[in-house]
């Protein structure tokens, strides 16, 4: 009888075909966005009147793009990992 000392889901071989794990969050202080909703917000209110529906339009665009984005990198994070495509190849 032959006994294992590593348990059969530690293949190192099966690792190596494993897509990376996605890149840990960095460890430091949070990205705090409220400067960037402040500065945003003082050049609502300093523009002048005829820029003002622009730039509320330009910035509502970028808070829908930041947001799509969000939902991306989350659903990526959440779907199935997706095989590696292998081909085999004859060696004549």
């Amino acid at each position: 009888m032959e006994r294992r000392t590593t348990p059969p889901t530690d293949d190192p071989l099966r690792r190596e075909r494993e897509p990376p794990p996605p890149p840990r969050p960095p460890r430091g202080p949070a990205l705090d966005p409220t400067a960037l909703f402040v500065l945003l917000d003082g050049l609502r209110r300093v523009v002048p009147g005829e820029l003002q529906g622009q730039l509320t339009n330009l910035i509502r665009e970028f808070l829908l793009t930041l947001r799509s984005l969000i939902d991306w990198y989350l659903e990526r994070l959440d779907g199935p990992r997706r095989e590696p495509r292998v081909e085999d190849i004859p060696i004549d």
